[in-house]
C-alpha cells in the first residue's frame, strides 16, 4: 500500500508539473490590420517569458520569435515586416521571399511547372524561371488562414480546393504552432480526397545576432547529414546523391557559414551561395535533431529536431538591400539564414526521392522544433 501510495504521489506530482509548464505559456490574440480586399487579420502572441513568439493568420506567417542572448538581452532573430502591408507587398512582388510563411502546396522548386501523377500530367504556374517555387504565386504563404486559440499555441487550417495553383485535391491543411520554454514545435497534418502531391515547411529568415544586425557569416551551422542534392542551373536536382566529403557543403562539424561560401565551386555558383538540400542522416520519421546555428557574439543557439528527410539551407543569397524590413532596416545581402525542414525539391519527377503523393485515407504528418538556448 506504501508502494502504491507512493508512486500514485509521484504520478500527481507529475500531472501538477505538466500542467505548470503548460500554464507558463500565455496565448493572446488582437487585431492586425486587413488585407487590401478587406479581409480581417489576427496577430497571435506566445509568450513562455522570457521567450516571444507572434503567428498572425495571413500566411501562418512567424512574424517575430524574441529569444535572450548569454546577457540576457532579449532581441527578435527573424527578419521581417512591422505590418500585414509589408508582407503583402513582398508577397506579390516580383522579389518575393516567402519571409516567415507557410510553404505549400509544395516548398521547394518543381522543374518546368510540371508533374505527372497516376497517369495524369498537371501543369503548374511558374514563377521561378521555368520552375515553379514554393506552391506558385498564390501559395499558402498568400493566404488567410482559419485559427484557433490552444493552451500553449495556435492552430491553423485551410483548405486548398481541387485545382489551386494546378494541383489535384481538395486538401484540408492543420499548422500548429506551439511555444514551451525555449521550444518552437510546428506541427503539420494533410488530408486529401484525391491524390496529390505534398510538401510542407515554413520559411523562417534567421539571424542570431538579431534581425538587422548584419551579415550571417560568423554563424556556426553544423547540419547532420553526409550527403546533399546537387542542383542544375536552374537550382533542381540533377537526382544525385553527393557525399560532401572535401566539399565546402560539409558541415559535420561545427563551420562558420562564410568560411567556404565564396569558393571556386560549381554548386555555390549556381546557387550564389548556399542554396541546397541536404539528406538528413536520422531520416527515419523520428523527431531528431538535423541542424545546429550558433552565433559567437551573442551565445545564441539554435538547434532545428524534424521529422523530415530533407533540410534546405539557403544563404540569403537574394536579399540584395531592396528590402526595408522591421524599423525601416535595410536587408542586406545574406543577412539572414532559412533551415527550411522539407522532403527534397522535384520529388514529383525523382522516382529514387523519397515519395511526397498523399492519397485519400492516408494522413500526413510532420513535427518541426526551433529550440533556443545559449552557451
Amino acid at each position: 500500500m506504501h508502494r502504491m501510495a507512493k508512486q500514485i504521489g509521484l504520478t500527481l506530482m507529475l500531472v501538477l508539473a505538466t500542467t505548470i509548464v503548460e500554464a507558463n505559456t500565455k496565448v493572446t490574440q488582437q487585431p492586425f490590420g486587413t488585407l487590401p480586399d478587406g479581409t480581417p487579420v489576427t496577430l497571435y502572441t506566445l509568450t513562455d517569458a522570457p521567450f516571444e513568439a507572434r503567428i498572425m493568420t495571413y500566411g501562418g506567417v512567424l512574424v517575430s520569435f524574441k529569444a535572450p542572448d548569454k546577457f540576457g538581452k532579449l532581441a527578435d532573430v527573424l527578419l521581417g515586416f512591422d505590418d500585414v502591408a509589408g508582407y503583402y507587398n513582398n508577397f506579390n512582388s516580383p522579389k518575393n521571399a516567402f519571409f516567415d510563411a507557410i510553404i505549400g502546396r509544395y516548398a521547394n522548386r518543381i522543374a518546368n511547372g510540371a508533374f505527372t501523377l497516376d497517369g495524369t500530367k498537371y501543369d503548374l504556374p511558374r514563377n521561378d524561371g521555368p520552375n515553379t517555387l514554393h506552391g506558385g504565386p498564390h501559395g499558402f504563404n498568400n493566404v488567410v488562414w482559419k485559427a484557433k486559440q490552444l493552451s500553449t499555441g495556435v492552430e491553423l487550417t485551410y483548405l486548398s480546393k481541387d485545382g489551386e495553383m494546378g494541383f489535384p485535391g481538395n486538401l484540408t491543411v492543420t499548422v500548429k504552432y506551439s511555444l514551451t520554454k525555449g521550444d518552437l514545435r510546428i506541427e503539420y497534418t494533410a488530408t486529401t480526397d484525391k491524390a496529390t502531391v505534398l510538401n510542407l515547411s515554413n520559411h523562417a529568415y534567421f539571424n542570431l545576432a538579431g534581425e538587422g544586425s548584419g551579415d550571417i557569416l560568423k554563424h556556426q551551422l553544423t547540419l547532420h547529414a553526409a550527403k546533399f542534392t546537387p542542383v542544375d542551373a536552374t537550382l533542381i536536382p540533377t537526382g544525385e546523391f553527393q557525399p560532401v566529403d572535401s566539399t565546402p557543403f560539409d558541415f559535420r562539424k561545427p563551420t562558420a557559414i562564410g568560411d567556404r561560401i565564396d569558393s571556386d565551386n560549381q554548386q555555390l555558383k549556381r546557387g550564389r551561395g548556399y542554396d541546397h538540400n541536404w539528406v538528413i542522416d536520422s531520416s527515419n520519421g523520428k523527431l531528431s535533431e538535423a541542424a545546429e546555428v550558433y552565433e559567437p557574439t551573442s551565445g545564441r543557439v539554435m538547434k532545428v529536431l524534424t521529422t523530415e528527410p530533407g533540410i534546405q539551407f539557403y544563404s540569403g543569397n537574394f536579399l540584395d538591400g531592396t528590402v526595408q524590413g522591421k524599423g525601416s532596416k535595410t536587408y542586406a545581402h545574406r543577412s539572414a539564414l532559412c533551415l527550411e525542414t522539407q522532403h527534397f525539391p522535384d520529388s514529383p519527377n525523382h522516382p529514387n526521392f523519397p515519395s511526397t503523393e498523399l492519397k485519400p485515407g492516408a494522413k500526413f504528418h510532420s513535427v518541426t522544433v526551433y529550440s533556443f538556448s545559449t552557451r
